[in-house]
């Protein structure tokens, strides 16, 4: 379903695709994935059991979305953009073995004074000072356009009229453009997949690989979101509400046209008010925590003391949904969907929390055709991880946080962990943070002691105090598996359910990594990135063992999937 958004007008029509002998209408603003949602078409990939997936994470991160694309298989729907006369095919289970090797690719060495891998808030801010002090800054990230997942823009084939985009948009390309001018050099559509020392990482693209040794690292990675799973979740058209969201405000398509958005926290008030300013029948707001209750008045007037301009976004965003007379149910989990798994989600059934973190009382049902699921971010921590950077585990975010000084700066004297991809403490923060990691780097590189200016440290305290503001009032029970039943797939990538899971929990498989090696949970190509904090959290609670820095699977390249010619290369 195409929408239109206030700035953002209707993309023009270059045609079709053919999608299993379908056609499919293309924008030139399109990615496959938005293409085929637009047209109501949910299916990308298949099971080994025959269901179809589709898009998941909408950012390249679960794989979900795998199709067939004039005959190259693997290709992601969600990153790959769309033109007319594409042959899109789903991909089958199991992929063909290539007959011959790839043609080999030039390898260059890189040696810039400061890498910024991520170019969200923090890693753009941080990149905008470094490169406007004279130092040599290289940007490197997976995406083809900067912003990261706060600032996501409007595709650039989108009429736009500046004046009226909404402020999210135009502080983002506030920022690109800073970053630009002060002459960072970009490295985009590629990924860093092997951090073997601070001063030895690798990436590739499509078309390059680099070895890149600098001076000192920024990792502003970003946070993908935490997976809950729940009966039906890995039905077609159930997807997280980053994706939901990208592709609405990157490319002007609703996941459906009857909508549900659930979980926790305020992203998805966000999402669920966008979608109805634009036209869409969102059928509820479901929200874990008790956010509208009179107890939690304090916890909003910390946020309008510290961020008033946020706050009145919030309040916008519920007005907006008052108005469309959209249900907020709180203190409320969406406890199964159904649909077909050959067409997509097509029922929502929603019950209340108790105590236990467990559904309780009457339920009470929707008709969708998409949900958005939302519950919270999760650390991109991997390349942190792989570096030796010391983490402690936070309980109350059931998430691992780098340890870091204010500026950022990890264990590992010469690398910074900013943004989210340190904890997720949102993205006005990251974007200061990423200001002062520059600074202290800028001091480190000409060995002095780091001068701050006082009105960033000042708005680095109001930020993180907004933001507990927010955890205060989004404060829910943790989920991770209460919801599942023991036929619900908990490892999405290769169908391991429940019960396999509660099954190989025996005497002897005490850990995430023993339970991966006898059930293949994790071994994916989201590489448990959406398993893997479940698994941690169902063995510390079966073998009453603390979580810790070292739970978990162990951080190894490549942290992300690449082709073996890559890893293997000379």
């Amino acid at each position: 379903m195409r929408v239109t958004s206030p700035g953002i007008g209707s993309p023009d029509e270059s045609g079709s695709l053919s999608y299993e002998g379908r056609d499919v209408p293309v924008a030139a603003s399109d990615t496959v994935a938005s293409a085929m949602v637009a047209a109501g078409e949910l299916g990308n990939r298949r099971t080994d059991a025959g269901d179809l997936r589709g898009v998941w994470c909408g950012m390249g991160v679960c794989h979900e979305c795998a199709v067939t694309v004039d005959h190259q298989e693997g290709v992601l729907a969600c990153v790959t953009p769309a033109r007319a006369g594409q042959i899109i095919q789903t991909q089958s289970a199991r992929r063909r073995v290539p007959t011959s090797a790839p043609a080999p690719r030039p390898e260059s060495e890189l040696t810039p004074d400061v890498l910024v891998i991520g170019a969200g808030p923090a890693g753009l801010a941080a990149a905008r000072d470094l490169a406007a002090a004279g130092l040599d800054v290289l940007v490197v990230d997976e995406r083809k356009k900067l912003g990261g997942q706060y600032y996501k823009q409007p595709d650039p084939a989108l009429p736009i009229d500046e004046d009226r985009l909404d402020r999210q948009y135009t502080a983002g390309r506030g920022l690109i453009d800073a970053a630009r001018r002060a002459g960072a050099r970009m490295l985009l559509g590629a990924s860093v997949w092997a951090a073997f020392e601070a001063d030895r990482l690798l990436a590739r693209s499509d078309t390059e690989r680099w070895i890149i040794r600098p001076r000192r690292v920024v990792l502003a990675t970003g946070a993908y979101e935490r997976g809950v799973p729940i009966p039906g979740w890995t039905l077609p058209g159930v997807m997280t509400t980053g994706a939901g969201q990208t592709l609405l405000r990157s490319y002007q398509v609703a996941p459906g046209a009857r909508v549900l958005v659930a979980g926790n926290g305020p992203l998805n008030i966000q999402l669920a008010a966008e979608l109805a300013k634009a036209g869409v029948d969102v059928v509820g707001l479901v929200e874990a925590a008790s956010f509208l209750s009179p107890a939690r008045i304090g916890a909003g007037m910390r946020m309008a003391w510290n961020a008033p301009g946020l706050t009145r976004d919030g309040v916008g965003y519920l007005s907006a949904l008052a108005a469309h007379r959209v249900p907020v149910l709180t203190g409320s989990v969406v406890a199964s969907l159904e649909g077909d798994p050959q067409r997509g989600v097509e029922r929502a059934t929603i019950a209340r929390l108790d105590g236990h973190r467990l559904p309780t009382g009457r339920r009470r049902s929707f008709d969708v055709d998409a949900v958005c699921l939302g519950y919270g971010f999760l650390p991109s921590n991997d390349l942190a991880r792989s570096l030796g950077c010391r983490h402690e585990y936070d309980p109350e975010r059931g998430a691992l946080h780098t340890l870091t000084d204010g500026t950022g700066r990890t264990s590992v004297s010469t690398v910074w962990a900013i943004g989210d991809s340190g904890g997720v403490r949102g993205a006005k923060f990251a974007q200061v943070q990423g200001a002062l990691a520059a600074a202290a780097i800028i001091a480190d590189l000409a060995d002095r002691p780091a001068v701050i200016d006082a009105t960033t440290t000042r708005a680095a305290r109001r930020h993180l105090s907004f933001q507990a503001g927010v955890n205060a009032l989004f404060a829910a029970p943790l989920l991770t598996d209460q919801l599942a039943e023991p036929s619900t797939v908990v490892c999405r990538c290769e169908g391991v359910t429940h019960a396999d899971l509660v099954d190989s929990m025996t005497e002897g498989v005490t850990s995430p990594g023993a339970v991966k090696r006898v059930t293949r949970a994790g071994m994916g190509k989201c590489q448990g990135r959406y398993c893997g904090p479940v698994l941690v959290e169902m063995e510390a609670r079966l073998h009453g063992v603390p979580v810790s820095e070292r739970s978990g699977f162990a951080p190894q390249a490549p942290v992300k999937p690449v082709p073996l010619g890559d890893v293997a290369a000379p």
